[in-house]
């Protein structure tokens, strides 16, 4: 079972919880960023570059708080490329006894993803703002704009505007914009579209890539993706950031990213 709501104190994000997952889930990747509960522990799932198994992170149940894009880093105080792929203990980032406390705090509400969503709320206005560039940047890529047309835009040269999203959103934009689009595809997908149709609407060439880059980023075919009866996407998948039934992310059941079966 998988659930989620959008976050009533911290802007663009969304709670989610879910069970331990059940067969061969993966987490799709969604550009997100989530604090997770596991069984008593608070961990960080990092921005996803592919599928994960929805198995990595062992617990018998999952909460959490998926952030948007880019709005991590000022939170956590760690640049997105540093955990790009990877989930780790908050006391890895924090020092041990903050972490204690902050576990602790999480540990006396009724539902632990109102204590994720207070701790990131605090740690939102302690720690300053994210990178403002990093909204219009993710914006852009969703309307589907080329890296260097961004670039001119928001008036930085593209060695500039690569190095400032791998800090905001842990990797360059044109990864971030093909995971984008991805998640726009299989939100696409799930409506029941046909393939040709998907792959028009979301900006591919044609069919034939929009099947390459399911495989590539996704590890499956938009066939198996709609028949195994995926629900989230981009947030759980989203983003993995996304809902739906099988959303998911990282390395639980649906932090983010899009949840789908194999």
């Amino acid at each position: 079972m998988y659930e989620e709501r959008p976050s009533r104190l911290v802007p663009g994000a969304v709670l989610w919880r879910a069970d331990a997952p059940g067969g061969s889930v993966v987490v799709l990747p969604d550009g997100c960023i989530d604090l997770l509960w596991v069984d008593g522990r608070i961990l960080v799932a990092g921005p996803d570059t592919a599928a994960h198994p929805a198995g990595e992170v062992p617990g018998s149940g999952f909460a959490g708080i998926r952030l948007a894009p880019g709005t991590a880093p000022a939170l956590l105080g760690v640049p997105a490329r540093v955990l790009r792929d990877r989930r780790v203990e908050l006391a890895d980032l924090w020092p041990a006894a903050e972490a204690r406390r902050l576990a602790g705090r999480v540990a006396s509400y009724r539902d632990p993803r109102a204590g994720l969503e207070e701790l990131a709320r605090l740690r939102t206005a302690d720690g300053g703002p994210p990178d403002a560039l990093a909204p219009e940047v993710a914006a852009r890529l969703r309307a589907g704009q080329g890296v260097a047309a961004i670039a001119a835009a928001v008036g930085l040269g593209e060695r500039q505007l690569h190095r400032r999203s791998l800090d905001a959103f842990g990797y360059g934009p044109r990864t971030l914009g093909r995971i984008l689009r991805l998640q726009r595809a299989l939100a696409l997908t799930r409506r029941g579209l046909p393939h040709a149709a998907v792959a028009q609407a979301a900006g591919y060439a044609d069919q034939a890539h929009y099947v390459r880059e399911v495989r590539a980023l996704a590890g499956t075919t938009p066939g198996a993706y709609y028949a195994a009866g995926p629900a989230g996407s981009g947030a759980p998948a989203g983003s993995a950031g996304s809902p739906g039934s099988a959303a998911a992310k990282r390395e639980t059941p649906e932090p983010s990213g899009s949840r789908t079966t194999a």
